[in-house]
């Protein structure tokens, strides 16, 4: 598979030309990659508006991925995302509705913002169970009952598969209920931007979803801000014309050529033999998974190349577990009191399954921790997120802010999902939860402002 945008850096580099463009550092290797690290100069392409060699590196990522266009991000999957929401939005402007979309709660925050940014109405699902913050299991069947009974049916139902965890929805039943009742299918993939490489690909746009997109950077080799909006075969011919100016309204100005040149190197090594190497991985780190489960670890989730561990069973809180790993040198991807989470890679050194067996199995078990995750509740909804999000605000202590309204529910990644979203009242399980945690500073609206 062909490789032009990185071709076409490593002929302007060898040329040793006389940069009188930017970036400011010219080509001098102060770091190391700065010689390959251009702007938008003549033959370079222009990101959001290809025509040349970006446009044929896109072309081939589509081709691996069986998209009907796939558009290049240099800043995560937080710009399709926001990207997704607009097209969402225009989608439902150019059928003459207000644009509403039904979503999992354990939305990033990113869709919230881009949401409440973009005045977008959402309908947030719940699982039937309980859930949990970071996990909010969506089937066919609650999703139908939640369209059986809708007022209105929404623009598009947005999910988020995988979750931080390693759970799979049933993306392919999820998109038989959305086709039924006319409604689109989102999907926040950006931990399974690999499971199209899988021997039966489990990949959103192989199993019915309109739109998605992938964080290539998270687990494919591709430099960190790698990212994929796809747009599938059976998708409004509206999102392929307004793709790039989808990503164009939130986007930088100045993408990153060292990641374009990571994603279009990727391409390549995708298409040869990196299956392969894939298939190997996931067989190698099923075991480890095993032996780990017979020594008495609680795991959960499907995701092949994740390793996610119920640490209290084992007598541990999930960060515990972590500082321990971190002893041995080994730092793991996401842990909160009640997980641990690592992120296994497909390409690796055959002696890490066992560095990361022993390191595990070295931890003595205890007795199991009994205190359970706070319960999540749904809250009360006094503002539009749109007008939330404009109002006066104030950061105040969370352990104070019982009765206030959410402004801008700031949370660190990871996990970046809040407990409480923009315009909901902030009741005491929902302080509770944020303690539990780790939420101490939280903005709400300024008291007088919110009835103005």
């Amino acid at each position: 598979m062909t490789t032009p945008i990185l071709d076409f850096v490593s002929r302007y580099s060898e040329s040793q030309p006389l940069r009188l463009h930017m970036p400011g550092h010219k080509g001098r290797n102060l770091l190391g990659p700065e010689h390959a690290d251009i702007t938008e100069i003549p033959g370079a392409d222009v990101l959001y508006h290809p025509t040349g060699i970006i446009l044929e590196s896109e072309q081939n990522a589509a081709a691996l991925f069986g998209s009907f266009r796939t558009v290049y991000s240099t800043e995560g999957s937080s710009l399709p995302i926001r990207a997704m929401v607009y097209l969402a939005a225009l989608y439902a402007a150019k059928n003459g509705k207000r644009p509403l979309i039904a979503a999992g709660r354990n939305a990033h925050k990113v869709f919230i913002t881009a949401a409440a940014l973009l005045d977008v109405e959402v309908n947030w699902l719940y699982p039937e169970n309980h859930g949990s913050l970071l996990s909010c299991e969506i089937t066919p069947e609650g999703l139908e009952a939640y369209l059986q009974q809708a007022q209105v049916i929404p623009t598009a139902v947005y999910i988020t598969s995988p979750d931080y965890l390693g759970k799979r929805s049933d993306v392919e039943g999820l998109s038989r209920v959305c086709r039924k009742y006319g409604c689109l299918l989102l999907v926040d993939n950006a931990h399974g931007a690999y499971l199209n490489f899988l021997e039966e690909s489990l990949h959103p746009m192989a199993l019915g979803a309109d739109l998605c997109c992938d964080s290539a950077h998270k687990t494919l080799p591709v430099l960190t801000g790698g990212a994929y909006l796809h747009i599938s075969q059976s998708a409004p011919p509206l999102f392929a014309e307004a793709a790039d100016q989808a990503m164009a309204l939130f986007a930088s100005t100045s993408p990153s050529y060292l990641i374009l040149q990571s994603l279009d190197q990727a391409n390549k090594i995708l298409s040869s033999g990196w299956r392969d190497s894939l298939k190997r991985a996931v067989g190698e780190w099923e075991k480890v998974k095993q032996r780990l489960r017979e020594a008495g670890f609680q795991l959960t989730g499907q995701e092949p190349l994740k390793l996610t561990v119920l640490s209290k069973s084992y007598g541990y809180t999930g960060d515990e577990l972590a500082n321990i790993l971190e002893e041995k040198n080994i730092f793991c991807e996401f842990s909160d009191p009640d997980h641990l989470v690592l992120m296994l890679p497909a390409e690796y050194d055959r002696s890490l399954p066992e560095v990361l067996t022993k390191a595990l199995l070295e931890v003595p078990r205890r007795a199991a921790i009994s205190i359970p995750a706070p319960v999540l509740h749904r809250p009360e909804v006094v503002l539009r997120p749109h007008e939330a999000l404009f109002r006066p605000s104030q950061v105040v202590p969370a352990k104070a802010a019982v009765g206030r309204i959410m402004a801008d529910p700031t949370v660190s990644c990871p996990p970046a999902i809040p407990v409480v979203c923009s315009g909901e009242r902030i009741e005491k399980w929902a302080v509770a939860a944020m303690e539990y945690y780790g939420i101490t500073q939280i903005r709400v609206i300024i008291e007088n402002e919110v009835t103005q």
